[in-house]
């Protein structure tokens, strides 16, 4: 799959977890994720054609959305399947986790 110009990666079946984080709007920026047609602006929207969004979580003042994704990795036992992944503004190593089956 073409993910924008960080390239072609191919994807496993399974079960993803992105975590992302907004500024403003929380609402506006969800209820974009959602749609399966729109134009392709972050990294997620190239993902979100091929999948079903299962479920989403909100957290209002949680810990930074690099140390989020890790405790999840880590609690899910997951792998980072794309180093860079929605990652562009910050040095982490990505926010889309790949937990398996």
């Amino acid at each position: 799959m073409e993910i924008g110009r960080l390239g072609v990666f191919p994807f496993e079946k399974g079960i993803y977890i992105y975590v992302g984080s907004v500024k403003r709007n929380i609402n506006a920026r969800i209820n974009r994720h959602k749609k399966v047609e729109k134009p392709l602006k972050w990294h997620f929207d190239y993902l979100r054609a091929y999948g079903n969004i299962i479920k989403i979580i909100t957290y209002e003042n949680s810990i930074g959305e690099c140390q989020l994704a890790e405790k999840l990795r880590k609690k899910e036992g997951g792998i980072y399947p794309i180093p860079r992944f929605g990652s562009s503004d910050c040095r982490c190593t990505s926010p889309l986790i790949y937990a398996g089956e």
